[in-house]
């Protein structure tokens, strides 16, 4: 298990901001079930659903940020969960970019690849591996676009989501795994000991020219999924 426990490049659980955060949270002085819960619940609902400049940030800069995707976020959600003593590790994938129709619009959907690749963080908890992609979508983002979601597929997709029942959506962790975008999984790219070694792999923002493009767009995005967020 000491493969997943390891800092990183981008799992920077030692950094003071990340160690800060823990100690004043006070997570480790809980039982093991509840350091899982704590930080999924904080990464889930403290850091909105929203596009960071690269997949392949250090976990303190996506705190800083206080937004992330599926990517980011597992990136910060993995340096907490090491940084309490928790095994993690990555699982990588390609997905459908149709069930970003929503969240990304216009240039920003036009010029995203086809498959997008696409990461959950996986706890080792209870003897077994249990999969974490439920902390990628905040709950008040959730409500707002619950509803909206169109149905393809025999599953209902949109806004970043992709499900098969949109009742039944429940990204509250209790110890089981939770998912909010495996409906539209494409391929399988295997289990990573660490984001650093998958991203180095894989990764949506390799090419230059559209990473300058995104930047240019992703703060126009943020400010619209924020609208949908909190309008009435």
């Amino acid at each position: 298990m000491e493969r997943y426990l390891k800092q990183t490049t981008l799992l920077d659980f030692n950094t003071p901001s990340i160690q800060d955060l823990i100690i004043s949270r006070g997570w480790k002085e809980l039982k093991e079930e509840e350091k899982i819960k704590a930080v999924y619940d904080f990464v889930r609902n403290e850091i909105k659903f929203g596009y960071n400049r690269s997949d392949d940030i250090i976990a303190s800069e996506v705190l800083k940020d206080g937004y992330g995707q599926c990517n980011t976020k597992s990136i910060l959600l993995m340096a907490l969960l090491r940084g309490l003593g928790i095994p993690c590790r990555i699982h990588g994938f390609y997905i459908d970019k149709k069930m970003q129709k929503g969240a990304l619009t216009g240039i920003a959907y036009l010029f995203a690849p086809k498959k997008i690749v696409h990461a959950w963080t996986e706890v080792y908890f209870n003897n077994q591996w249990v999969a974490l992609e439920g902390v990628i979508i905040d709950d008040k983002y959730l409500d707002q676009v619950k509803d909206k979601l169109c149905n393809f597929n025999k599953g209902y997709i949109g806004y970043g989501i992709s499900v098969d029942n949109k009742e039944k959506i429940n990204l509250c962790w209790q110890g089981q795994s939770t998912y909010i975008q495996s409906f539209s999984i494409t391929d399988d790219l295997g289990i990573f000991n660490s984001p650093d070694d998958f991203f180095m792999k894989y990764n949506n923002t390799s090419n230059k020219i559209k990473r300058l493009l995104f930047n240019i767009l992703r703060k126009r995005i943020n400010k619209k999924l924020d609208w949908i967020r909190y309008s009435k």
